[in-house]
């Protein structure tokens, strides 16, 4: 046998094949993205959720111990600051932290006393806007919807 050709060594990879690797590790990275943000979102809504839940449980507990609903100027501050007036304050206040927790997108929730619904009060958040009003992840969200 003759050797009439010599075998060529590769030394690396084309610019062809380079790219193509590039553009599919890009389209992968925006797959991986776009899933994580949506993932993120949710747990801020989750997140607020549980917060609506355990402020309206206090609220309500506030009422069962004076026989009153907090007035919109004491808002939800009644829950971790002591009365002046000698009114019944239960060891600790009624929440375990000592700050009213802000809604998963770190604003502050919203208090108020005899809404439009016809409930006697309504803790709410605005969402990720932070704006009355939206859709999706910049909707309200109220603890009478909880």
């Amino acid at each position: 046998m003759k050797e009439s050709k010599k075998q060529r060594v590769r030394g690396g990879f084309t610019m062809v094949e380079l790219m193509a690797v590039l553009i599919i590790l890009g389209l992968l990275a925006g797959v991986v993205v776009k899933s994580f943000v949506g993932q993120v979102d949710k747990a801020k809504v989750n997140t607020t959720r549980a917060s609506l839940k355990l402020l309206h449980s206090a609220i309500t507990e506030y009422y069962m111990t004076t026989g009153r609903w907090p007035g919109e100027d004491e808002g939800l501050y009644v829950l971790v600051e002591p009365p002046t007036d000698g009114t019944e304050w239960p060891e600790g206040g009624y929440l375990e932290t000592t700050d009213i927790p802000p809604d998963g997108w770190g604003n502050e929730f919203i208090y108020e006393l005899y809404p439009e619904s016809g409930k006697p009060f309504v803790i709410k958040s605005l969402g990720a806007d932070a704006q009355e009003g939206g859709e999706g992840y910049d909707a309200d969200l109220l603890s009478t919807d909880i």
